[in-house]
């Protein structure tokens, strides 16, 4: 194999997820449409919804280690070499990262925008305290 081919990566995932592979794709549309839509919704990032959000992404990442697991039917007991421990840590943090932008994104759909944030009524400034 002299040349990197992705249709090769391609085939070998469809090979050994099968239907799952098109759910997963379909899972990573919509988290990455509902996390654009909320990015242009609110005008950026808020804070408090991202932290939110990668709470959620550490369980993603775990998720995503048990899913790929029970696809091989594997397990942390056949973890054996350097690569496979590279492996691990890439799906841990595939899994983060889906997990992240899929929460933020429906939290993003869910919750409310900048503009539509209470105001905050000021109180005069000639009314002294007691």
């Amino acid at each position: 194999m002299q040349e990197l081919d992705p249709f090769v990566f391609f085939a070998v995932f469809q090979e050994m997820l099968g239907f799952w592979l098109w759910l997963l794709l379909a899972v990573a549309a919509l988290g990455i449409g509902s996390f654009v839509y909320a990015l242009v919704k609110d005008r950026g990032i808020r804070a408090g919804r991202f932290v939110y959000a990668q709470i959620v992404g550490i369980a993603g990442g775990f998720a995503a280690l048990f899913f790929m697991w029970w696809i091989t039917s594997s397990s942390i007991r056949d973890v054996g070499g350097a690569i496979d421990v590279v492996l691990v840590l890439a799906i841990w943090v595939g899994g983060f990262l889906g997990g992240t932008i899929l929460s933020y994104g429906l939290m993003g759909l869910t919750g409310r925008s900048r503009r539509e944030t209470p105001v905050v009524t000021r109180i005069p400034a000639d009314t002294k305290a007691a």
